[in-house]
């Protein structure tokens, strides 16, 4: 089974020079706590999430409306392609320990996110799923 027969298809993405408060916006009005980051022709430049929003930008006092997304985003994002297998994706996602990845055509162009939840539901795979769920939630220390 191909990644592209599972993943959410239709996603959008918030721009690297969008604010803050606008991409917190449009995951609030999605209910979505992740958000693809897309440059020019729809180029994946990174992703922002709920927790980056949290932690690298609301913790360090800036101000959301004039925070810019490209300031706090993820630029290294895991990702793969549509015309792969499910269990590449699952192995991406246990040796990278996340429980989603963006999903890009051949020319490198978003097309969809698959989770952790697709693999499970989707696939009907519950070994897989199992196995990927372990993998990804191996326990890290916090830093206190």
């Amino acid at each position: 089974m191909k990644v592209k027969d599972v993943m959410t298809k239709g996603v959008e993405c918030v721009r690297p020079d969008d604010s803050v408060k606008d991409a917190a916006t449009k995951m609030k009005d999605m209910d979505v706590g992740p958000m693809p980051v897309c440059g020019d022709n729809g180029k994946l430049a990174g992703m922002i999430t709920d927790r980056d929003i949290a932690v690298r930008a609301v913790a360090e006092g800036h101000d959301p409306r004039s925070c810019k997304v490209k300031d706090v985003m993820t630029p290294d994002v895991v990702w793969c392609f549509e015309d792969d297998d499910v269990s590449e994706a699952s192995r991406m996602m246990k040796e990278k320990q996340v429980r989603r990845l963006v999903v890009l055509n051949r020319d490198k162009r978003l097309v969809g996110i698959v989770s952790l939840g697709d693999l499970a539901v989707e696939t009907g795979d519950k070994h897989m799923a199992g196995s990927t769920l372990k993998d990804v939630s191996e326990p890290a220390k916090p830093k206190r």
